[in-house]
């Protein structure tokens, strides 16, 4: 399962309602994962693979090795 092991960013779940009139009542479970890679971070100045969503990389969150 995907996870960030920086912010613990999950999956999850939301509802597709569709915009037809007539198929208002009908709703189907949908689910999304976030982003994530596995990349080589430094942490206590040793290198380490980690998963990491985009956003912590983005951020500046975490820094490559």
């Amino acid at each position: 399962m995907a996870t960030c092991e920086v912010c613990q960013k999950d999956t999850f779940f939301g509802r597709k309602i569709r915009i037809t009139r007539s198929q208002i009542s009908r709703r189907a479970l949908t689910q999304q994962q976030p982003n994530v890679h596995s990349v080589k971070v430094v942490v206590d100045g040793t290198p380490k693979t980690m998963k990491v969503c985009t956003r912590c990389l983005r951020s500046g969150l975490v820094k490559r090795a």
